[in-house]
């Protein structure tokens, strides 16, 4: 192992980076894909793309790629010769780039040699050695990239996960924004783009009440959140702040309870609910949802044991009964995890489509969203539908994006039973 230079980075990983960089400057020249016989690099085929008016638009990837990774090579010297840290973030910020281009094209190399008359019915497995070479040694040369400037694992980690996460998410949203109907078109990148497949759920004439699903969506979740949350609390403090007889065994029985899989007792609920009259009815998921609820207390339990009862004593002391106690001291300590079961809460209803599906049957007016995306997903509606359900998944999605983004770090809080101040 070479030593450390000055500055505290590893030549060695500078090495590794460099040969890296420079396997991904030979493979512009190597075979990019093959088919009968006939065979292109990335420079052959981004210099027959120029002179093609199809050849502009999505194939941006390839006429971009050939810089970035050129100028990863020169930045490898430039490093090599003349060591700095600030030389190595610029390095790694093009390498980036250069490594997200070179997975972007495998999406995206039949709509490039497709649009421009190069081949037709290209699949990936056309692909030569040419490009899976260089994607291999954009990824490796990263992480050698990343090391050298000493960025911690877990960056490094994250990166390429987060480059991999993205291609179902960016799937989605541009199949929600494709112009052309259908399950299968061959290709990722749209040949349009249109927002008609959004307009459509809300204006289908009735056909499709995409609305009506969102609404019932809302109201159960809505509920689901409140109830459930009220009876967690109450649920988890009486057994983390009292003592009864038979306690024990009540903690027991619902913890053998909860181990069992919800879907075993569905058909016998739906029984019971029929018999009562209130199947194929929203107040049918909130009954259910909240006659579960409380066999979810041990989390919040587990945090209210953290909380000390050096606090209800002193409260006692000063004359507060077991309600003001609950309300006024210990509910105010208690914020990130109250956020954690309304969160919980809400997602639990908001996705779920086991019961739904088994509960409404054929009474489409009373669907929630999973269940009416299931819908629009049945092979004799799926081509007529398909876009449909991906600006669907895309409007579902949004509130959970949402509510993330505002409550991540009181939902970090709650999962860590922490009490602050």
């Amino acid at each position: 192992m070479m030593k450390k230079t000055v500055i505290g980075l590893n030549l060695d990983y500078y090495i590794r980076a460099m040969i890296g960089a420079f396997i991904g400057v030979v493979c512009l020249f190597a075979p990019y894909t093959i088919r009968d016989g006939e065979w292109y690099s990335f420079f052959t085929a981004a210099f027959k793309l120029i002179s093609i008016k199809a050849g502009i638009g999505l194939n941006i990837f390839l006429f971009l790629l050939l810089p970035l990774v050129i100028l990863s090579g020169v930045f490898a010297v430039i490093n090599f010769v003349n060591t700095s840290v600030k030389g190595v973030k610029i390095w790694q910020a093009v390498q980036i780039a250069s490594t997200v281009l070179w997975t972007l094209i495998l999406f995206s190399s039949k709509s490039i040699f497709e649009k421009a008359g190069l081949y037709s019915g290209f699949l990936n497995k056309n692909l030569s050695v040419g490009y899976w070479l260089g994607l291999v040694s954009a990824y490796f040369t990263l992480v050698m990239i990343m090391k050298v400037s000493e960025t911690n694992t877990g960056y490094i980690v994250l990166s390429i996960l987060s480059i991999i996460w993205l291609f179902p998410v960016l799937w989605i949203l541009l199949t929600a924004l494709r112009a052309e109907q259908g399950y299968y078109v061959g290709y990722f990148f749209p040949k349009g783009l249109t927002l008609k497949n959004f307009i459509n759920l809300f204006s289908n004439g009735g056909k499709l009440p995409f609305g009506r699903w969102w609404l019932n969506t809302l109201i159960v979740a809505a509920s689901n959140c409140v109830i459930n949350t009220l009876i967690v609390l109450g649920t988890a403090y009486v057994l983390s702040r009292t003592r009864f007889k038979g306690r024990k065994a009540f903690m027991n029985v619902l913890m053998i309870i909860g181990m069992f899989p919800g879907f075993m007792s569905m058909i016998a609920v739906y029984n019971i609910l029929k018999g009562f009259g209130i199947n194929q009815s929203l107040l049918a998921l909130i009954v259910v949802g909240a006659a579960g609820a409380a066999m979810g207390y041990h989390v919040t339990k587990g945090f209210f044991d953290t909380i000390p009862k050096a606090i209800d004593e002193a409260a006692i002391i000063d004359g507060a009964n077991r309600f003001q106690i609950f309300t006024r001291v210990t509910l105010p300590l208690s914020k990130s995890i109250i956020v954690y079961i309304v969160l919980g809460g809400f997602l639990g209803a908001w996705s779920d489509y086991i019961f739904p599906s088994i509960l409404f049957g054929d009474k489409q007016s009373s669907y929630t969203v999973a269940v009416g995306l299931f819908w629009m997903t049945d092979f004799k509606r799926i081509d007529t539908y398909y876009t449909q359900f991906a600006a669907g998944a895309v409007i579902v999605a949004v509130p959970i994006v949402i509510l993330f983004i505002w409550l991540q770090q009181f939902y970090v809080d709650g999962l860590s039973g922490s009490v602050k101040g």
